[in-house]
């Protein structure tokens, strides 16, 4: 990741800070980017303390005007961009159908698959004209299968594995790719305080052939190998990291 430039979305904590840090240990320049702005700037700040370059921006990816901003600042700042790791992202506690209120449903939506969407879009031209751009997209096991999450959770990832694959599609031969990442559950501050008042779910968790939740590092790994060139070949994969979840 020497000499690239990458902008991690939601990375003021957990999957998102874990992905940025490890991009920035692999030697690129980052732009941490999250709603919470203290959360964005204190990552970046932490990064460059331990010898790497980062920006914190603030950023709300469901909102057009606040995604332009954050390009135009990432291109003012790094001149380019080289990845883009679209992990911000939001929980609905398992709600089914029946009790999605119109409201729950556009914030999911509107933050995981549309603001993945508005994301990549913004920052597309850049890369077309540089030739080369890859998309890192964190969907979910809940992105292939049912039971791994609520109704507008579910159809939200499973809509961020169709953009992921139509983009690698549409864009492949002009340099870009496009892969997801297809977490399972994985300990961080989010998860932790949902599980903590759902030992039913906490119970189907620890049964996966792993035994356990999986670390956010782990996913940053493959996060790091999707944005590197050692995957050059890899074009709209859904990578799975699920402790064995899905294969049951």
């Amino acid at each position: 990741m020497s000499d690239k430039i990458a902008v991690v979305t939601g990375s003021g904590k957990g999957i998102g800070r874990a992905i940025a840090e490890r991009f920035a240990r692999a030697g690129a320049s980052v732009v941490v980017c999250d709603i919470d702005q203290t959360a964005a700037q204190s990552v970046a700040e932490s990064i460059n303390a331990s010898g790497g370059t980062a920006v914190g921006f603030k950023v709300d990816v469901s909102n057009k005007a606040s995604v332009e901003a954050l390009v135009a600042a990432s291109l003012e700042h790094f001149g380019r961009v080289d990845v883009v790791c679209n992990n911000a992202g939001v929980l609905d506690d398992f709600t089914p159908l029946g009790a999605v209120t119109d409201e729950l449903w556009q914030r999911i939506i509107g933050i995981n698959l549309t603001g993945t969407f508005m994301v990549s879009r913004a920052f597309l031209p850049g890369m077309l004209e540089q030739g080369s751009g890859t998309f890192v997209n964190l969907a979910s096991m809940a992105g292939l299968v049912a039971q791994a999450g609520g109704l507008a959770y579910t159809a939200s990832k499973h809509g961020v594995i169709g953009l992921t694959k139509q983009v690698s599609a549409d864009y492949g031969q002009a340099g870009i790719r496009a892969n997801a990442i297809c977490p399972g559950a994985i300990e961080t501050d989010l998860s932790r305080s949902f599980l903590q008042d759902a030992p039913e779910v906490m119970a189907v968790v620890e049964s996966v052939p792993a035994g356990r939740q999986g670390r956010p590092e782990e996913i940053a790994e493959m996060a790091l190998y999707l944005a590197s060139d050692e995957s050059s070949f890899v074009h709209g994969a859904s990578m799975v990291i699920d402790g064995g979840w899905t294969i049951r």
